[in-house]
C-alpha cells in the first residue's frame, strides 16, 4: 500500500520546504564537489558550535549570579538552609522543562548523541539544543554537580544535525555534522581542539576515518577560534610545571592508574544505581529533580566552601586548581572526593542536566592529590609534589569512566600547557583503561545504552543477543540426576532422554556438577561400573554456569568456551541453586525474540524520523476490548484525510491492511499520520481521548 503522497501544509513549513528545495537545486545545478560541501558545513557548524559554547558559558554564569548573587542575598536570614532551597528550585524548573519539551536533554547528553549516530542516522531534534542549554545552565547555575561538556557535545551536535537535515544530506554525512557539532562545542568550552576532535571520533563515532577527521578538524578549530575572539586565550586550569622527579615514581603512578580505575567504575556504577533507585519510587517523573535538589542542598550545607559557596556545588574547577596547586589538606581532598561522588550521583539520579567530565576531572584531582600527599610522606625525596599526582588523577580517573585514554591524554595536556609530566599522564591512564575495562566492557557512556538493549562497537550496535536475557530464554524443566545414582542407573536415563550430558545434584539439591555421555563412556571402559555412583567421574571443576540476569551473548561465550552443548543456569552468582538451563533450542528461540525487539526499535526509530523531517509520525495503537472500532473494516473506520492504517499486528503475525481488513480487540495498528491529527486518530480507534503530550511522543513508542 503507498503512503500519501501530499502532507499537510502550514504557513511556517512552507518558507522552509521552499528554500530547502531552492538550495538543493543551487547543489545540483552547479555540481558542487563533495568534498567543498562537507567542508563548508563543517565550517558553518564550527562556528555556531563556537556561538553557542559562548552563550551557554554566559547564560551558566548569569544564572548563577541571579541564583546565589541575587537571591542568595534575599535568603541571607536562614542561612545555611537556603542552599537548599536554591538548588531545589532549579531543580523545579528544570524537571518540568525536560519532561514537557526533549526527554533527551535529561541526564549527561553524550549516550543520546551516540544513539543518534548509531541508530537514527545522526538524526536529533532541533528543539534539544535549545532545551538542553536552558536545563542545563539552570542545573548547573543553581548547583547541580554537573560538568558543562555533556552538554555541549549535545548542544553542538543537535546544531550540526540540525543544519544535515536541513539541507537533506545522507545519513553518513549528518553523522559526520553530529560529530562536528560535538568536538566544536568541546573545543569551544576547552579550549583544546585537538582532544575536542579525537572525543568525537574515538567517543561520538566510535571509529577513525580519514572521511570524518578533516571535517571534524575543521570545526573544532572554527570554534576554538570563535571563543578566542569572544574570551580570550585562556586555559581551564593554570598548572606548575611538574615533573617525574625519578624513575621509581613510575611504579606509583601505574598504581594510582589503578586505584583510578577502580574508583572511575565504582563511580559509573553507583551513578546508574542511582537512577534505577529514583525510576523506582512512585513520584511524579517532573518534581524528581526538585527533590534532588534539596537532597543536593544537604550535601552543600555539610560541604567545604569557598565565599560560603559549596565547593561541591557547579563544575568545581576552583576547587580542582586548589587540588593542582596542593592548597588542600589530605583530610579535605578525601570529604571533597566522597561528597563530589554523592553530589554527582543525586544530581544526575534524580533527572538533573549536565556532563560527566567535571565531575570526573574533580574526583580524580581529588583521588590523585590525596594519593601524592600519602606519596610524599611515605617517599619525600623522590616524589613529585601532591598536585602533580592530582594532574594525573584526573586524566586517569576521567578514563576510567569513559574509556577514552586518548581524549582523555590530549584533553589534559591540552587544558594545562604541562609536558613535562606526560609519561607519568600516559602510563596512569593507559593503567586505569586497562583495570575500568577489565571490570565492565562498558563505559559510563554506553553502558546507559546498552541497559536499553543497545549495544555500541565502532560506532555501531551490534549483537542482538545482548537485548534478551538468559532469564527470558532458558528452559526451567531441567532433567537432572542425583550425585549418587548408579553408573548403570544413569546409563537408563541416558538411553531413555537421549540428552547428551545432566546437571548434577547433590542431596540439598545444589547443582555440584555435569555430567556427559563421554564421562560415562570412560568410566564403563575403566572397569568397576558396579561400584562407581554419578559423583565419581561427573565434571565439578571450573564448571561452567549461567545467570537468568545476564545477556544471552554472554552465555553463548560460555557455551562456545567450553565447548558444550547446554549450560546450567544458577539463581545468582555466588549460589549453586538450579533454576534452568540454557539448551541450543533455546539459542534459536532467544535469537528470534531479539530480531523481533529490533525490528520494533527500528521501527519506532523510522516512525521519529518521519516525524522529524515532514511532521508526519508512524504510531502503535493497541485497540482495546469495547473500542468503536472493534468489528469494523478499515475502510468504516473515520479518520482525518492525513491519516493512513498501514499495516497490523494479530498476535505474532503482522499484515498489510486492506480496506476490507476487520479490526478485533487485541490487534495492533500501525498508523501513518500528522502529529496534530494524532489524538483524534487515537481517539478513533480506541475510544479513549489522548492526554495533549501524546503528539509530542508519538513518534517515540
Amino acid at each position: 500500500m503507498s503512503l500519501p503522497n501530499s502532507f499537510p501544509d502550514s504557513s511556517d513549513a512552507r518558507p522552509t520546504l521552499a528554500w530547502r528545495l531552492r538550495v538543493s537545486q543551487v547543489l545540483d545545478r552547479h555540481e558542487v564537489p563533495d568534498s567543498a560541501i562537507i567542508m563548508f558545513t563543517a565550517l558553518v557548524v564550527g562556528i555556531g558550535a563556537g556561538l553557542g559554547a559562548v552563550a551557554f558559558r554566559r547564560l551558566i554564569d548569569g544564572v548563577q549570579s541571579l541564583a546565589f548573587d541575587g537571591l542568595g542575598p534575599l535568603l541571607s536570614g536562614i542561612s545555611p538552609f537556603h542552599l537548599l532551597i536554591i538548588p531545589g528550585l532549579g531543580g523545579l524548573i528544570v524537571g518540568p522543562l525536560i519532561y514537557r519539551f526533549a526527554r533527551e536533554a535529561k541526564g549527561h547528553g553524550v549516550p543520546e548523541v551516540m544513539e543518534a549516530v548509531a541508530l537514527h542516522g545522526g538524526r536529533i531534534r532541533p528543539r534539544v539544543a535549545l532545551i538542553k542549554s536552558l536545563a542545563s545552565a539552570i542545573c548547573i547555575g543553581t548547583g547541580g554537580s554537573v560538568g558543562r561538556e555533556g552538554p555541549i557535545a549535545q548542544i553542538g551536535s543537535a546544531l550540526g544535525s540540525t543544519l544535515g537535515q536541513v539541507l537533506k544530506l545522507s545519513d553518513q554525512r549528518v553523522r559526520n555534522l553530529v560529530a562536528c557539532g560535538a568536538a566544536g562545542g568541546i573545543a569551544a568550552t576547552f579550549n583544546a581542539p585537538i582532544a575536542a576532535s579525537i572525543f568525537a571520533l574515538e567517543v561520538i563515532l566510535g571509529q577513525f576515518r580519514v572521511l570524518y577527521f578533516g571535517a571534524v578538524v575543521i570545526s573544532a578549530v572554527t570554534a576554538d577560534v570563535v571563543t578566542h575572539i569572544f574570551e580570550g586565550d585562556l586555559r581551564a586550569f593554570m598548572v606548575p610545571d611538574y615533573t617525574l622527579v625519578s624513575p621509581s615514581e613510575l611504579a606509583l603512578y601505574t598504581l594510582l592508574g589503578t586505584l583510578a580505575g577502580l574508583t572511575a567504575v565504582g563511580f559509573t556504577r553507583l551513578l546508574y544505581l542511582s537512577e534505577d533507585v529514583w525510576d523506582k519510587i512512585r513520584f511524579p517523573e517532573y518534581l524528581k529533580p526538585a527533590v534532588g535538589g534539596l537532597l543536593l542542598g544537604v550535601v552543600g550545607i555539610v560541604s567545604l566552601k569557598i565565599d560560603g559557596f559549596p565547593r561541591v556545588f557547579g563544575v568545581g574547577y576552583d576547587s580542582i586548581g586548589d587540588a593542582l596547586f596542593g592548597r588542600l589538606a589530605l583530610q579535605a581532598v578525601l570529604v571533597l572526593l566522597l561528597l563530589k561522588l554523592l553530589a554527582t550521583v543525586v544530581t544526575l539520579g534524580s533527572g538533573g542536566s549536565g556532563g560527566v567530565f567535571a565531575p570526573s576531572l574533580f574526583m580524580g584531582a581529588m583521588l590523585g592529590n590525596a594519593f601524592g600527599q600519602a606519596a610524599n610522606q611515605l617517599f619525600p625525596h623522590t616524589t613529585a609534589p601532591a598536585g602533580a599526582y592530582a594532574l594525573v588523577g584526573m586524566s586517569a580517573f576521567f578514563t576510567g569512566a569513559a574509556h577514552a585514554p586518548i581524549t582523555s591524554i590530549l584533553i589534559l595536556f591540552e587544558m594545562t600547557g604541562n609536558y613535562g609530566i606526560i609519561l607519568p599522564l600516559m602510563l596512569a591512564t593507559v593503567m586505569s583503561t586497562f583495570v575500568s575495562r577489565l571490570i565492565s566492557q562498558e563505559s559510563i557512556y554506553t553502558l546507559k545504552l546498552s541497559r536499553r538493549g543497545i549495544r555500541l562497537q565502532e560506532g555501531r550496535d551490534v549483537d542482538v543477543m545482548h537485548t534478551v536475557t538468559v532469564g527470558e530464554a532458558m528452559t526451567t524443566k531441567v532433567d537432572v540426576v542425583a550425585a549418587d545414582m548408579p553408573l548403570q542407573q544413569l546409563a537408563d536415563e541416558f538411553a531413555r532422554t537421549h540428552h547428551h550430558g545432566f546437571p548434577v545434584l547433590d542431596s540439598s539439591g545444589d547443582l555440584v556438577g555435569v555430567v556427559t555421555i563421554q564421562d560415562l563412556e570412560r568410566a564403563l571402559e575403566a572397569g568397576g561400573a558396579a561400584e562407581l555412583t554419578v559423583a565419581d567421574f561427573a565434571s565439578t571443576d571450573e564448571l561452567l554456569v549461567a545467570y537468568p540476569q545476564e545477556s544471552m551473548a554472554a552465555a553463548l561465550r560460555r557455551l562456545g568456551i567450553g565447548d558444550i552443548g547446554r549450560l546450567p543456569v544458577v539463581e545468582k552468582e555466588g549460589s549453586r541453586r538450579l533454576v534452568g538451563a540454557v539448551r541450543r533450542s533455546d539459542i534459536i528461540r532467544a535469537y528470534n525474540r531479539a530480531i523481533v525487539k529490533r525490528g520494533r526499535h527500528q521501527h519506532r526509530i523510522d516512525g521519529l524520523q518521519l516525524g522529524q523531517r515532514d511532521g508526519m509520525t508512524l504510531v502503535e495503537i493497541d485497540i482495546p476490548v469495547g473500542s468503536p472500532a472493534c468489528g469494523l473494516r478499515v475502510s468504516q473506520v473515520i479518520l482525518p484525510e492525513e491519516c493512513l492504517i498501514v499495516s497490523l499486528r494479530r498476535g505474532r503475525k503482522h499484515q498489510v491492511v486492506h480496506g476490507a481488513t476487520l479490526l478485533k480487540a487485541g490487534d495492533v495498528v500501525t498508523v501513518f499520520a500528522g502529529c496534530d491529527c494524532m489524538p483524534l486518530v487515537r481517539q478513533r480507534l480506541t475510544g479513549v481521548p489522548s492526554p495533549a503530550d501524546d503528539t509530542m511522543r508519538g513518534g517515540v513508542m
